[in-house]
């Protein structure tokens, strides 16, 4: 059976596109009790609360009526953010060369967290340059890659 993640981003994805965006990422998370279902979009030159908008009234329209989520949830659309998660192999390439923040589930020289420049991917492995050298970050070491953001 599918996930609840699938079945929405498989409802979502046309949706946005014919928003004129492009569909980055769908969680289906609990907090404080609460489940929340959040589609992340994203558009050149940045998303707007106007495309948000276009995009929940008719996702919200198409989960009542596919009715994929047992009990009840709240429905979020958002941008995937200047800081957004990279998580599947075209976010890590069209990102190559971007610097990034990488949290590690096991300090590593004293360091959970490191900056770099993302130089390459491959199923979970993470090439990232750190004080102008290659390192390779195993998957099972990585716990999130980020696009660093200067402000």
């Amino acid at each position: 059976m599918p996930k609840v993640t699938e079945i929405a981003a498989g409802l979502a994805a046309p949706i946005v596109e014919a928003c004129g965006c492009t569909l980055w990422d769908v969680e289906y998370v609990k907090e404080a009790g609460e489940w929340y279902l959040r589609v992340y979009i994203d558009r050149e030159g940045g998303v707007s609360i106007n495309d948000c908008e276009a995009v929940s009234r008719p996702l919200s329209d198409a989960l009542d009526e596919a009715d994929p989520i047992e009990g009840s949830y709240t429905l979020e659309v958002s941008s995937a953010g200047a800081d957004r998660v990279l998580k599947r192999p075209e976010h890590f390439a069209r990102f190559r060369g971007e610097p990034v923040d990488v949290r590690l589930y096991r300090a590593r020289e004293g360091r959970k967290e490191l900056t770099g420049t993302l130089k390459g991917y491959d199923d979970g492995d993470v090439t990232v340059e750190l004080d102008g050298t290659d390192t390779l970050l195993e998957k099972k070491d990585v716990a999130q890659v980020r696009l660093h953001v200067t402000f």
